[in-house]
C-alpha cells in the first residue's frame, strides 16, 4: 500500500519559502522613523492609520478558498482600517509542515493568521522570542478582546500560558457541534433499490456494502460503485466512530477518558478486534476504497459528485458537502452500529474550549500596536461571526433586531463549499460565545441541522467523558512533544497497515512493545497527571 504519511520534499519546501520572501515587514528600518509611525497611528477609532501600512501574514486556506486578498471580508477590513495585508496563503493540507519550515528558517512574517499553533509551539516560540507576549498590547489596544475577557474570564484563563503570558489569540465557536465529528452516511436510495433495510448492526452494514459492490445499484452496468470511502486519521472524515461497535470508540489522539482514567485506545483489545474485522470483512473483500489511506479532501469530495452516482457510504459531518445538494436526498445518516457483543457507542471529541493559537505576532513585526488594533476588530462579536461564516450581504443580512441571519445559499451550492470561498472559517481568529448565538447571530442552517442530527442519531450513544483542553507546563509539553508526534505517526501507520494488509494477530505484541519503547506509558502518565490536576482545580 502507499505510504500513509508524506515524507519527501522538505528541502524543496524550505527553499520555496526562502524564495517566497516573507521578510517580516522590513525590519531593517531604523529607529529614527519611530516618531513618524507614532504620528501615523490612531490608538482608537478608525481608520487605524492615517497613511496605509502593509503587514505580511502567513495563513492556511481551504481547498476552495481564493487568496485572502480577494476575499470580500478582508477587502472591507482594509478599507475600514487603512491596513493592507500582504498574504502568504498556504493550502491547509500543507500548512503545518510549511509553517514549521518557515519558523525554522527564521524567515518570519509579521504575524501568523489562523495560525494553528500548538501549546508546545506557543510556549517554546514564546520562550525563544519567535513570537511576542500579547497581554500588554491587548490591555492597551484591544477593547473588543478586553470586553470578551471581562465577560468571560474563563476564556482568558484558557489561553494564558503557565508562565502567565498570552502568546496566541483564541478561536472558538462555542457550541456542542464538535462532540462527534464522525457523521456516518449511507446511500438510502441504493438500500431501497436493493430491498435492504437501514443497517442497525455492523454485520447488516457489511451486507449492505457487499450489495453495493456486487449488485450494480447505480444501474450503469459497470463495477464502479465505491461501498465505503473515508480519509484515514483525518478529523470528521475518519472511521474512528465505527470502532465504538467493539466497545471502544477511537479518535484522532487515540485517547479517551473513562471514570477519570486516561486510556490509549490503540493498544486495547477492542481496538485490535476492530482492526481484524475491518481487514477481513471490509478491505479484503474490496469494500473499502483503497484511496481512503492516501486521498486528500479535494479527491474525497469529488467522489460524491461523479457523473453516475458511485458513492455508497462515507464519513463527513455534512451530507451535502460530499454529494451535492441535488443528490443529498438519496443519502441518510446512520446511528452508531451495534457490534458483535451488542456495543453501540460513539466517542466524544476531546478538547472543547477555545483554540489558543489562532493568531500570533512575531518578533520581526515593527508595528505590533497596529497589528493588535487590526486583529482586535475581528473580536467584535458581529465581525467574529463574519470571519468564521462569511460577510454581511454575502452570507448574512441583519433582521429588524440587528441580528445576523442567513441569506439563501446560491443555487446548487452546499454551505460548506460556499463558506470556504467567502470566509477564513472555524480556525480563524474571533470568538462566537454561546451567549451570542441567537442574539448577535443565528447558527447557520446546516449547524442548526447538525444540532438536531446529533440529538437524534448520536447523543443517546455518546461517551460520558472526554479529555479537556489543558495547557500543560513547559516541562510536560517538552516531554509530550518529544514522545507523541512519532508515537502517533507509528500508531496511525500501523492502523492503516493492519486494515489493509492484515496480520494484527501475528504482529500485535511487537506493535504494543514498540509503542511502549517509544514512551507510551510516560506519555499517558503526563496526560493522567494533567487530567487529575484539571479535575482538582474544578473542585476549588
Amino acid at each position: 500500500m502507499k505510504s500513509l504519511f508524506k515524507s519527501a520534499g522538505i528541502l524543496i519546501l524550505a527553499g520555496a519559502f526562502v524564495l517566497s520572501g516573507c521578510s517580516g515587514g522590513g525590519g531593517s528600518k531604523n529607529a529614527a522613523e519611530k516618531p513618524d509611525q507614532e504620528a501615523n497611528f490612531n490608538p482608537t477609532g478608525l481608520p487605524i492609520v492615517k497613511e496605509p501600512v502593509t503587514l505580511k501574514m502567513v495563513s492556511p486556506k481551504a481547498a476552495l478558498a481564493p487568496e485572502y486578498s480577494e476575499m470580500e471580508i478582508f477587502k472591507r477590513l482594509e478599507k475600514d482600517t487603512n491596513v493592507k495585508i500582504q498574504w502568504e496563503n498556504i493550502p491547509d493540507t500543507d500548512y503545518a509542515e510549511k509553517k514549521n519550515l518557515l519558523v525554522a528558517s527564521g524567515n518570519l512574517p509579521d504575524a501568523f493568521y489562523a495560525a494553528g499553533f500548538s501549546d508546545y509551539e506557543l510556549v517554546n516560540y514564546g520562550k525563544d522570542g519567535t513570537i511576542i507576549p500579547l497581554e500588554d498590547l491587548i490591555d492597551q489596544y484591544a477593547p473588543n478582546l478586553k470586553a470578551l475577557f471581562e465577560r468571560r474570564p474563563d476564556i482568558k484563563s484558557a489561553i494564558t500560558a503557565p508562565d502567565g503570558h498570552i502568546y496566541g489569540l483564541p478561536s472558538w465557536e462555542e457550541n456542542n457541534l464538535g462532540t462527534n465529528p464522525f457523521f456516518h452516511v449511507i446511500n438510502k436510495a441504493w438500500l431501497d433499490k436493493l430491498g435492504l433495510k437501514m443497517p442497525e448492526t455492523l454485520d447488516e452494514y457489511t451486507e449492505a456494502l457487499v450489495a453495493f459492490k456486487t449488485q450494480d445499484p447505480n444501474g450503469n452496468g459497470k463495477a464502479d460503485e465505491i461501498p465505503l470511502s473515508f480519509m484515514h486519521m483525518q478529523w470528521c472524515m475518519d472511521i474512528g466512530g465505527l470502532f465504538g461497535a467493539f466497545g471502544l470508540p477511537d479518535n484522532m489522539e487515540h485517547r479517551i477518558v473513562r471514570d477519570g482514567k486516561v486510556i490509549f485506545t490503540a493498544t486495547q483489545p477492542e481496538y485490535k478486534e476492530a482492526l481484524k474485522y475491518f481487514h477481513e470483512k471490509w478491505y479484503k473483500q474490496g469494500l473499502i476504497d483503497p484511496e481512503s489511506f492516501t486521498q486528500d479532501a479535494a479527491q474525497y469530495l469529488a467522489k460524491g459528485k461523479t457523473t453516475d452516482e458511485t458513492l455508497g457510504s462515507y464519513i463527513w459531518w455534512e451530507v451535502e458537502e460530499v454529494v451535492g445538494t441535488d443528490r443529498s436526498k438519496d443519502y441518510a445518516l446512520l446511528s452508531p452500529l451495534k457490534g458483535p457483543n451488542g456495543d453501540q457507542l460513539i466517542g466524544r471529541g476531546n478538547g472543547g474550549g477555545p483554540a489558543r493559537g489562532a493568531f500570533a505576532i512575531t518578533k520581526v513585526n515593527r508595528y505590533p500596536e497596529i497589528t493588535m488594533r487590526w486583529i482586535d476588530q475581528q473580536y467584535e462579536p458581529y465581525m467574529a461571526a463574519q470571519i468564521h461564516w462569511g460577510p454581511l450581504d454575502v452570507v448574512f443580512e441583519k433582521d429588524a433586531n440587528g441580528k445576523l441571519v442567513n441569506l439563501p445559499l446560491p443555487e446548487g451550492t452546499s454551505a460548506g463549499e460556499f463558506r470556504q470561498k467567502v470566509a477564513p472559517g472555524a480556525g480563524g481568529p474571533g470568538v462566537i460565545a454561546i451567549e451570542d448565538l441567537g442574539k448577535v447571530v443565528d447558527l447557520e442552517p446546516r449547524a442548526q441541522q447538525r444540532v438536531k442530527d446529533l440529538e437524534k442519531y448520536y447523543d443517546p450513544y455518546m461517551e460520558k467523558e472526554n479529555y479537556p483542553s489543558i495547557f500543560f507546563n513547559p516541562e510536560e509539553l517538552d516531554k509530550i512533544n518529544k514522545i507523541e508526534p512519532e508515537l502517533l505517526k507509528y500508531a496511525n501507520t500501523q492502523r492503516g497497515k493492519f486494515i489493509v494488509d492484515g496480520g494484527v494477530d501475528e504482529h500485535w505484541d511487537s506493535y504494543v512493545k514498540t509503542l511502549e519503547k517509544m514512551g507510551l506509558n510516560e506519555l499517558m502518565e503526563i496526560y493522567q497527571a494533567g487530567l487529575d490536576r484539571y479535575n482538582e482545580n474544578l473542585k476549588k
